[in-house]
Parts: structure tokens; C-alpha cells; sequence
């Protein structure tokens, strides 16, 4: 069987072959924009975790959009009911 030339100009990547201690990128936490991180959130706070997630969409793929109109749906829908029953008060 005939081996195939290694050549030195051209790497090949390693995953395990990295000399820094940082986390691996698919670890939670680590789409935390650095306002986030310097006011104490974590990925496992409720608050961190769902800007972590957020974070992580990307608008280029059709199903990050449309979860991402669900989640604004989700979270902009009591306000709206809040709103409402606000203005049917007065």
C-alpha cells in the first residue's frame, strides 16, 4: 500500500492540539458578549442562559430566524396582555 506525502507547508489540524486553557467552543457560556460576563452572568443563571442561546443564532439559517420571531412572540406577548388590561382600566 503506497503512503500518501505529508507535506510540511500544509497542517493538519489537531482538536486536541491547542496550548491556550480556554473553553471549547461548544461549551455553554462562551457566546456571552463581555457586558454580560463583567455583570456576573453565567450560562447558568435564567437570565445568562437565555442570551446565551441567543446569541448563539445564527440569521443566516431559516430555522435560527424563525426561532427567533417565536422567542419575540413568546416574550413580547405579555407585555402586549399587559398593556391591554392596562388600557381597559382607564
Amino acid at each position: 500500500m503506497p503512503s500518501v506525502p505529508v507535506d510540511p507547508c500544509d497542517p493538519v489540524e489537531d482538536p486536541d492540539d491547542h496550548d491556550d486553557d480556554t473553553a471549547p467552543a461548544w461549551e455553554a457560556g462562551t457566546h456571552l458578549p463581555p457586558d454580560a460576563r463583567r455583570m456576573g452572568l453565567t450560562a447558568h443563571v435564567p437570565d445568562g442562559a437565555l442570551l446565551d442561546f441567543a446569541s448563539r443564532l445564527d440569521p443566516t439559517q431559516r430555522r435560527h430566524r424563525v426561532t427567533a420571531w417565536i422567542m419575540l412572540v413568546v416574550f413580547g406577548l405579555p407585555v402586549v396582555f399587559a398593556l391591554v388590561r392596562a388600557l381597559q382600566l382607564f
